[in-house]
């Protein structure tokens, strides 16, 4: 990278003298470090008696976790830190994803505690949430440094009768993933751990094991499995083991329901087993029956087809998820996205009301003693935070306040659209026209756009507000954020849309999605770019080298050779490519012509790439494959590593250092300078370097 340009090409900002701007180089209210500073990751809400917690992800804080909690029942009340959780880094890294690293309690003499994972040794600890007490660690040290690593826990109720008293000694139930530093598979199973460091095996054997979930009085343990090459949208089973004081009855596990994509287990009140399954074709909520496996939607016109359009559910690409939850009285609070789009209601006697609260996009929902509902809620125009939400639809942060980082007439409101893509296929996206109000835009020069394409594949466009989306439209980009067939949220058979064609229907709808604004004379034909980072890097080099559509290229950390993936990938992902490509080794024709490494050759579009060094995910070595055929070929390109990162940017230099580093390379590329004062990115090779 270079030093900051200084000198500003007036001719390609001021196109006249009536002080109006290209689109690009639209001086914008919204600058990189406000994204940066802005991309505080607030997960994970829970409640402990009379408190509210969850984990914050700081980017300015290197993004460590650190447990944050709040009174309920004090409306003034304004968000703490628990001691020393941030140091301690409150993170898992099982499944590589993470998710599920902590719970809090409250103690019988209504002390409160925190039980978490630490990311600098994978150790559980003990933690008092006021810092009374210093953190001590639970689990024993491993035998290999971070060789053991635990998630997704719950807590076991004592059962009824149980004696009380100020003593803290609960048991709660974690998966647990073994690795053994040799380079095998690691060796995944669920476990009770107990405050004294006792940890005894409650289930292994499976590939893959998540979600223990405690009966209300303790005596049954429900959670889920799934093998290889199975991921957990496919087919996972749903268990039912007897427990006693915490620890599995032998001979008591049974399989309740096997398949099809089950996920978020979960016991009312009284005491009946819930999940969601896709049965039907949609992710719903389901009643199941413990003594046969029967499963019954919760909503009464199932039968009709009254879950379809409809999913409850979620890709479990992380732990801990819940859209889902019982108030005291029996009340079920939920949550759905219809048409891309996030929603909040209540089910009652089989009757699905929605709540009007304003948000379009909620996280891990969970129910407070009062009946209320506390989760992560975002919308077009507010950002994610802490909510707790009443039936009524009225609500109160939680989280702390932050100033806006940008006026509600420079937020750029996206327009949903279907449209037609190859075979007489249909797929979904959100339009995002430039918007800022500080500028007159010219009728006579349609902007650029920027395809996203989300990762995953298994995923979905975000429905709320994205600065990192805003960084672009604020400077007369317009975006388009493809969910392309294989993306969540329409269904079973759209999301199963990639089996055996990852690489050619993402690609074909991405591309849709750009030629179909372009005929619309909504965008600029000729100044397409697309952009995707992981699985969405894939499609990224995957449209670059089977079509000429685009005039430039983002790919952050890319998949670029499918066989190297499939070889060297993490374990929960390594027989994904089973079902989006064909089995490996038997189909490795196949994956070499869907792999891009293998099509440089037809590579002749711009592009800049950007990798992290500890990512262990998609290695350095597949976007480094990649910046050599750029070379080689002479195409115009930039790359950047970043030294510490691993798969996504977490930390608030690196935010800033890579969107300044993109709007570089587009200013260079697509033919206009920036405004503002950015860090300007060597483009090497093509004539782009020969100008600098």
């Amino acid at each position: 990278m270079s030093s900051p340009s200084n000198c500003q090409d007036d001719a390609a900002r001021y196109p006249s003298n009536t002080g109006d701007f290209l689109h690009g180089a639209w001086p914008s209210p919204l600058q990189a470090a406000d994204v940066a500073a802005g991309a505080v990751r607030r997960t994970e809400p829970r409640i402990a008696g009379a408190w509210a917690y969850w984990v914050e992800e700081r980017p300015l804080d290197h993004g460590r976790g650190s447990v944050v909690r709040v009174r309920l029942n004090e409306p003034g009340a304004g968000p703490v830190d628990v001691p020393h959780s941030a140091e301690a880094d409150i993170r898992t890294a099982v499944h590589e994803y993470g998710g599920g690293a902590w719970l809090p309690f409250e103690a019988a003499d209504g002390s409160h505690f925190v039980l978490a994972s630490c990311m600098s040794d994978h150790r559980v600890r003990l933690f008092d949430a006021t810092g009374a007490a210093a953190p001590r660690a639970v689990t024993p040290e491993p035998d290999i440094p971070r060789g053991l690593r635990y998630a997704d826990p719950a807590l076991v109720p004592a059962p009824p009768g149980s004696p009380g008293g100020a003593a803290v000694s609960p048991v709660s139930a974690w998966v647990r993933e073994s690795h053994d530093g040799t380079g095998n598979e690691p060796r995944n199973e669920l476990v009770a751990i107990h405050l004294d460091g006792t940890v005894s095996v409650v289930a292994t054997g499976a590939d893959f094991y998540s979600s223990p979930r405690p009966s209300p009085d303790g005596s049954a343990l429900a959670y889920l499995s799934w093998d290889h090459p199975n991921m957990p949208w496919d087919h996972v089973r749903l268990h039912l083991v007897d427990l006693d004081g915490g620890m599995a009855v032998p001979g008591t596990d049974r399989v309740l329901v096997d398949g099809p994509a089950l996920s978020q287990p979960a016991w009312s009140p009284d005491g009946e087993l819930h999940t969601v399954t896709d049965v039907h074709g949609w992710w719903s909520i389901h009643r199941v029956d413990t003594e046969t496996g029967a499963t019954e939607s919760m909503l009464g016109d199932a039968a009709a087809g009254g879950e379809h359009g409809r999913e409850f559910g979620v890709p479990a690409w992380v732990f801990a998820q819940a859209t889902y939850g019982w108030s005291i009285d029996g009340m079920l609070w939920c949550t759905w996205t219809s048409g891309g789009v996030g929603h909040l209601g209540i089910i009652r006697d089989g009757q699905l009301e929605e709540i009007p609260s304003g948000f379009t996009d909620f996280g891990r929902l969970v129910v407070t003693a009062g009946g209320s509902v506390v989760t992560v809620a975002a919308g077009w125009t507010r950002r994610a935070a802490v909510m707790e939400i009443a039936s009524d639809g009225t609500h109160r942060q939680l989280s702390a306040s932050e100033p806006s980082a940008l006026e509600p007439s420079d937020v750029s409101v996206p327009e949903p659209f279907t449209f037609d893509s190859n075979e007489g296929r249909q797929a979904h996206a959100f339009f995002f026209p430039p918007a800022n109000s500080a500028v007159t835009a010219q009728p006579d020069d349609p902007p650029p756009l920027m395809v996203l394409s989300h990762g995953g594949p298994t995923g979905s466009a975000r429905s709320s507000l994205d600065l990192g989306i805003q960084y672009w439209t604020t400077r007369g980009i317009a975006v388009v954020d493809v969910n392309y067939g294989g993306s969540t949220g329409y269904g079973t058979a759209f999301r199963n849309l990639l089996r055996g064609q990852w690489g050619v229907v993402d690609t074909q709808d991405c591309i849709a999605a750009a030629l179909h604004l372009a005929a619309a004379g909504a965008v600029d034909s000729q100044r397409l770019v697309i952009k995707g980072g992981s699985a969405g890097g894939y499609t990224t080099l995957c449209a670059l080298t089977g079509s000429d559509v685009f005039a430039a290229g983002i790919s952050r950390y890319g998949v670029a050779d499918l066989e190297a993936l499939a070889r060297d990938t993490h374990k929960f992902e390594a027989r994904y490519l089973d079902g989006l490509i064909g089995p490996w080794p038997e189909q490795a024709d196949l994956y070499r012509e869907r792999s891009p490494i293998w099509r440089t050759d037809q590579l002749r579009t711009p592009m800049i790439v950007l990798q992290g060094t500890e990512d262990r995910v998609v290695p350095q070595s597949q976007s480094e494959q990649v910046v050599a055929a750029l070379a080689d070929a002479g195409v115009p390109h930039a790359y950047l590593l970043f030294e510490g990162e691993g798969h996504g940017f977490r930390r608030g230099p690196n935010i800033v250092a890579a969107l300044e580093a993109e709007l570089s390379f587009l200013g260079q590329v697509l033919g206009f300078e920036p405004a503002g004062d950015i860090t300007r990115v060597e483009v090497r090779g093509g004539r782009q370097q020969q100008s600098q």
